[in-house]
């Protein structure tokens, strides 16, 4: 991993962290405790390729089975809040104050998405990340029921066919996300598809006209 450090004191605007993405970097903070950040550039750079994105048989009958409903962008708040909960599988966030501000400012300019994975009125699992022209930028999933995160992976892919998207960043590969099929790619690779999925403008709720 490269990690860009910057000595100077920036502000953290979401102006800021638009552009960072665009150039391939993308902040993280020590742990929520601390409030600056500091800027991340793979070598080895996580994607989920959207026409190889894997949901298992075993998955698939989950989902019929489960009567948990998708939705997006109806409760930003709870879903970072998941994100950032520690328990046994994260011992610690990134998720820090910072973040959670100029996210909160991007969720609300129509740039930064949820996708919420609800059982009746208790939120089980779900995911957010950024759009920025036919790019997704995953930033953090959480669950509190099995297969959950799973499930609104399962959306999250779908909702970006529909609209066009062409790239699904996941920044690094974890163990979940390569049973979805996953991959890691290198970083020069990596920047030339960023760079074509820039060049288009994916659709984020063409998803919901084709119902």
């Amino acid at each position: 991993m490269v990690r860009h450090t910057d000595p100077f004191t920036v502000e953290i605007t979401p102006e800021l962290i638009v552009r960072a993405y665009r150039s391939g970097i993308f902040p993280m903070a020590e742990d929520a405790a601390d409030e600056d950040l500091f800027w991340v550039s793979p070598e080895q750079r996580g994607i989920v390729p959207l026409d190889d994105f894997h949901v298992s048989r075993s998955l698939r009958k989950a989902m019929r089975k489960s009567g948990w409903t998708i939705r997006v962008d109806t409760d930003w708040d709870a879903v970072v809040d998941g994100c950032a909960t520690i328990g046994a599988d994260r011992h610690t966030t990134w998720i820090n104050g910072t973040i959670r501000a100029v996210y909160g400012k991007l969720f609300h300019r129509g740039i930064a998405h949820t996708v919420e994975v609800w059982d009746g009125t208790e939120l089980v699992g779900g995911l957010y990340g950024l759009a920025i022209g036919a790019a997704f930028f995953g930033e953090s999933m959480f669950h509190r029921r099995t297969d959950a995160s799973k499930m609104a992976m399962a959306h999250l892919v779908e909702r970006l066919r529909a609209g066009g998207f062409q790239l699904l960043d996941t920044q690094f590969l974890t163990d979940h996300l390569a049973s979805l099929g996953g991959i890691e790619i290198p970083r020069a690779e990596y920047e030339d598809r960023l760079g074509r999925a820039l060049s288009l403008a994916g659709d984020w709720n063409e998803w919901d006209r084709r119902q």
